[in-house]
């Protein structure tokens, strides 16, 4: 995968004005290449430099949500089943909030769609998706762009307090309200 990667990079560098949206068109098929968004956004750091590599990045991943959105109203029956894993993962009445899915999005072993769905459930339309989307990739697309060449000289215990000040955020930054039916909450015994 290593190898893929840096070969399609290659491809990229040597693009010239076409290389900005051969590195979109990467984005949105990532997911089919199994890449992971850290890479494409340390990637496009490193390509672009951190203004238009952060620009790039943040277009790709968006395009990509709105694609997976489409994906979910064309198939409900896969989107159902989606909702049921992601139920059996994070809880039943788990809802994050925006700022809670940007700092997942900054966690690479987090799967990019599954925080994608739990901005779906909290969206009423496409288009508060879509708002919902860029305000949540917006992080994820400048700090990986803008400091890709410093992760790479991070220390493992760097890494680790970086994680446990994320972890402490997304703590703070948790819904602080449960809402359970009423029939949910008497249940019929029979």
């Amino acid at each position: 995968m290593e190898l893929f990667g840096n070969y399609i990079m290659a491809v990229i560098e040597t693009g010239g004005y076409l290389a900005p949206f051969l590195f979109i068109l990467i984005h949105l098929l990532r997911p089919l290449l199994f890449l992971p968004v850290v890479f494409i956004c340390i990637s496009g750091g490193i390509l672009f430099g951190p203004v238009y590599g952060s620009i790039y990045s943040l277009i790709g991943m968006t395009l990509s949500c709105l694609f997976f959105y489409q994906l979910a109203q064309w198939n409900p029956k896969s989107f159902e089943r989606l909702i049921n894993i992601k139920q059996k993962i994070l809880g039943k009445y788990t809802k994050l909030t925006v700022s809670q899915v940007s700092l997942l999005r900054l966690i690479p072993f987090i799967h990019f769609h599954l925080l994608s769905l739990c901005l779906i459930e909290i969206s009423e339309n496409g288009r508060a998706y879509t708002k919902l989307s860029i305000l949540s990739n917006i992080p994820l697309a400048v700090i990986y762009t803008c400091i890709g060449g410093w992760l790479s000289h991070l220390t493992p215990l760097t890494i680790f307090i970086f994680l446990a000040a994320l972890l402490l955020l997304i703590y703070i930054l948790r819904r602080k309200e449960l809402t359970i039916k009423w029939h949910e909450f008497f249940q019929v015994i029979n």
